[in-house]
């Protein structure tokens, strides 16, 4: 196994790999999903947050083997390089792999587990959230603060934003790091960016309204394109949906 830490502490770091090793028997289940298995567990006085990702499909085991870093250790260094340059994340605490001489087995990241108070997806869900226009709008300073900094996101939808309360002090968390891209970002792959977060035409004329205050860009721009691209993603998604669901079919 490939272990690499974050922090100097053997009694810690030996507590950690320990759940890891033990995973399927340790911990508490926090989410049992189709592609990965996320479990709680306690060490000292620490709530652990592990992420075990699926095993890839064959072709995959060889590729990250030889070719591409595992999901885990993107998850890790994208965790760092947000702490970094001062962007919400739960912390890092580390990343294990599991392969063999020629073949790439399992993956497992491991991070601070964070009680939120919501995420974005309750913005969608319930427009009688208290204060739920404020949010919206401090949630799109935070995406512009992202573009700034060149971080594209490209898994910037409703669940992977954990949202802190604090008294109007609103604090985000980017979760599901494993895919992200680096480096300035142009008009068009901003309003991309935010294409995944809401179906809702009157979420995206706040955010427009709110963007176009921050970044000096048109607001009527900054709403058709975004607005736009929401409407190119969800027909990409269902039409996706539509062809699962007709393949599905066809194999039973």
């Amino acid at each position: 196994m490939k272990k690499v830490f974050a922090l100097d502490n053997k009694t810690f770091n030996d507590q950690l790999l320990d759940f890891i090793i033990n995973f399927k028997s340790e911990g508490d289940m926090f989410n049992d999903g189709d592609r990965n298995v996320i479990k709680t567990n306690t060490i000292d006085d620490v709530t652990i947050n592990v992420k075990s990702f699926r095993t890839p499909n064959l072709v995959n085991k060889f590729v990250y083997r030889f070719f591409r870093k595992s999901k885990a250790q993107r998850s890790f260094e994208y965790a760092q390089y947000l702490e970094n340059n001062d962007i919400g994340t739960p912390k890092p605490y580390g990343y294990f792999e599991n392969t063999g001489i020629l073949s790439f087995e399992d993956s497992y990241y491991a991070s601070e587990h964070l009680q939120a108070d919501l995420t974005y997806r309750e913005l969608t869900t319930n427009f009688k959230y208290p204060n739920h226009e404020a949010i919206l709008r401090a949630f799109t300073r935070f995406s512009y603060q992202l573009h700034q900094k060149g971080i594209n996101f490209l898994d910037h939808s409703p669940g992977n934003t954990l949202i802190e309360l604090n008294n109007g002090n609103y604090k985000f968390y980017l979760v599901d790091l494993n895919r992200m891209k680096f480096g300035e970002m142009d008009f068009k792959t901003r309003m991309k960016n935010l294409s995944k977060l809401t179906i809702h035409e009157s979420m995206i004329k706040v955010m427009s309204n709110e963007y176009a205050k921050v970044s000096g860009e048109d607001e009527i721009q900054i709403f058709n394109t975004m607005w736009k691209e929401t409407q190119d993603f969800q027909e990409r998604y269902h039409r996706k949906k539509r062809l699962k669901k007709k393949l599905k079919f066809w194999k039973n």
